[in-house]
């Protein structure tokens, strides 16, 4: 089915037009439009379409929904020439991490561009023959008759393409050293940071804007910081995608979460007049509350007059009202019973009735509730809300947790080598010698083929199964330190993530009928859902809306359930967006540590660790909770030792 088109929000005070989105998959279709709109006319014209493509997890749902309207709705690209912006160097063009490879699988092989135009830096020339190759490659452009579109992503240093920190504003394509921080990002689909090539060809910056039109999409929170410094400080040669302000037609597609550093997301009372709704206020006031380090409620007018609120302190004042009420609002987050407090042996309602209003914000009935938890990868849980779980089932409810993936290509290879060692030796010290037999030979096979393995190669399906039962002891081994038996446990493995590399399949329809059946066949009062959106694989992203639709599916069957989201291992919710927090005391917060420590594959060097953060998980899960349970005692709010922070899912 074809995605349905959303009017865009323009985006004020910017350096270069902005526009937000409500999902990236609205900004891909918006795209495709301009895209099948130029084309069309090109065609019927008989004149060419020349496109600069980009690769990457940005422009997938693009491709997707241009071979969608290929297949569907006519659109013909005979016609249409491409220039892809770069290519790792050296890389065959046949090898899994190429860019040729990578364009071939994920759109040309689906559409009617013909070979012959289509345009791709080649990362398998001798270095004596790079400068003529890269001198042909512009003047190739110049011939097509120039980029009517490029396509653009963002690096988190900044670059479109490879263009690096510090590459010239009139810079063409060219050889280039990899910045230490993309080497890193790119670390996950090379397995190994070690694998990632130091040298790429690109296209270079006067290169880019030579285009006549310039989309550039950014998606996601980890994008945010550096959208911040491409669209609002001047350009600069720190930040090639800075120097898109000075195209007279570029335009920068922003999903929420990569516009939430931009002054009219961030900050939108230093924009204009605001509508002040009572979340607008929420965040105006807790922004304010902790830029000035005061409590809510020692707030005075004056601080609201010297940081640009001086129309909220008119409309709603004086400084002590608004405080106050903030104030109320953030107490009653506060809930140290999740799921409601459980009438004691023998009790009843007043049992429960008995909890002050503003520490049980939930309204479900008396007794032990039915919980499911989903976790996108076998750690999940734990890692990001493993406090609350132990709290849940303290307070006698039935928590179940389904881990939607089995995480395995995020098991190093000696990890398996030691497991199929153990087992080996079980066998001889336990089983037979037809066991011995056949675990040595498992042993071998498994061996041989890690002592064979290429750098950045991807498992045989005999490795990825032992991976991912690794992972399943592992999580296991997790919730029982949480107190939740195996019985409790689903291991759904959705078909999407089952390619063996961190590129992914789109969600399968079957994967969301899985979890639809789950969800009918326990019939939970609330379901906790990752919806943190820095994930940089993009599986967290994947599994949430996948739970999204099978919630609406069975809406009609679990028409009181709450729906909860927690955020990953990479950020927090801020302080204006909880709308519950959890406390946690040192022992819980210690059983969650030693529950994150049963993923002993992820312990001490996680394959993907996340960005340039080298914590260790429990380190990033420990900092948190104390980090936000101090944010709230900055605020003036009741002091504890740590907090796990939660919202709740508004559909639509």
């Amino acid at each position: 089915m074809p995605a349905a088109p959303h009017h865009p929000h323009p985006l004020p005070h910017t350096r270069a037009p902005a526009l937000l989105f409500p999902t990236a998959a609205a900004a891909a279709y918006h795209v495709a439009d301009e895209i099948d709109r130029l084309v069309r006319a090109n065609t019927a014209a008989r004149k060419p379409t020349v496109l600069g493509l980009a690769t990457g997890s940005t422009p997938v749902g693009l491709y997707r929904e241009l071979i969608r309207r290929h297949r569907e709705d006519g659109l013909d690209l005979s016609r249409v020439v491409t220039f892809n912006l770069d290519e790792y160097y050296p890389m065959p063009k046949d090898d899994p991490h190429s860019y040729h490879r990578w364009m071939r699988e994920t759109f040309f092989d689906h559409v009617n561009i013909p070979r012959d135009n289509i345009h791709i830096p080649d990362g398998t020339l001798p270095p004596e023959a790079v400068d003529d190759f890269c001198a042909d490659y512009e003047r190739k452009i110049r011939a097509a008759g120039g980029l009517d579109i490029q396509i653009l992503g963002i690096g988190r240093t900044g670059h479109i393409g490879f263009n690096e920190p510090g590459s010239p504003r009139n810079s063409r394509t060219r050889l280039v050293t990899l910045d230490a921080i993309t080497r890193r990002d790119a670390a996950g689909g090379f397995f190994g940071e070690e694998n990632v090539p130091h040298q790429a060809l690109t296209m270079g910056v006067a290169t880019i804007l030579d285009a006549r039109q310039v989309f550039l999409m950014a998606f996601g929170e980890h994008k945010a910081p550096v959208v911040f410094k491409a669209l609002e400080q001047p350009p600069t040669e720190a930040v090639s995608a800075g120097f898109l302000q000075e195209h007279p037609n570029a335009v920068v597609l922003l999903d929420g979460a990569a516009a939430g550093e931009l002054t009219a997301r961030k900050r939108p009372w230093e924009v204009g007049p605001c509508d002040w709704t009572r979340e607008l206020v929420r965040k105006a006031v807790v922004n304010l509350a902790l830029t000035v380090r005061k409590g809510l409620q020692k707030l005075s007018d004056d601080d609201f007059r010297e940081h640009h609120l001086y129309e909220l302190l008119r409309e709603r004042g004086p400084a002590e009202r608004i405080g106050e009420e903030v104030f109320l609002d953030r107490m009653e987050t506060i809930t140290p019973y999740p799921a409601g407090r459980p009438a004691r042996p023998g009790g009843g309602a007043a049992d429960v009735a008995a909890t002050p209003p503003p520490m049980a914000p939930t309204r479900l009935p008396t007794g032990p509730k039915t919980v499911l938890v989903f976790s996108p990868h076998p750690d999940d849980d734990v890692i990001s809300m493993g406090g609350t779980i132990i709290r849940l089932v303290e307070q006698g409810h039935r928590v179940h947790i389904a881990y939607m993936t089995s995480g395995n290509i995020a098991v190093f290879d000696h990890d398996a080598r030691r497991f199929v060692d153990f087992v080996d030796e079980f066998l001889g010290a336990f089983g037979d010698a037809a066991e011995r037999s056949s675990g040595g030979t498992v042993k071998d096979r498994v061996n041989q083929f890690l002592d064979a393995k290429l750098g950045g190669q991807p498992d045989s399906p005999e490795v990825l199964r032992i991976k991912g039962m690794i992972r399943a002891t592992e999580a296991r081994a997790a919730a029982l330190a949480c107190g939740i038996p195996a019985e409790r446990l689903e291991f759904l493995d959705l078909r999407f993530y089952r390619t063996g590399t961190v590129a992914k399949n789109p969600i399968h329809p079957k994967d969301i009928d899985d979890i639809a059946a789950l969800l009918e066949r326990l019939r939970p009062d609330q379901v906790y859902i990752a919806g943190e959106l820095s994930d940089p694989h993009g599986t967290h992203r994947v599994c949430a809306e996948a739970v999204f639709d099978a919630v609406r599916r069975v809406r009609a069957a679990l028409p009181a359930a709450e729906v909860w989201l927690y955020k990953g291992a990479w950020e927090e919710w801020e302080p204006h967006e909880v709308e519950m927090a959890v406390p946690l005391g040192p022992d819980v917060l210690e059983r969650k540590k030693q529950a994150i420590f049963r993923h002993q594959s992820q312990k001490d060097r996680a394959m993907f660790p996340g960005g340039t953060d080298r914590r260790e998980f429990w380190q990033r899960a420990e900092d948190r909770n104390i980090g936000t349970a101090r944010t709230y005692d900055a605020l003036g709010l009741p002091e504890y030792y740590a907090l796990e922070a939660f919202v709740r899912w508004k559909d639509g």
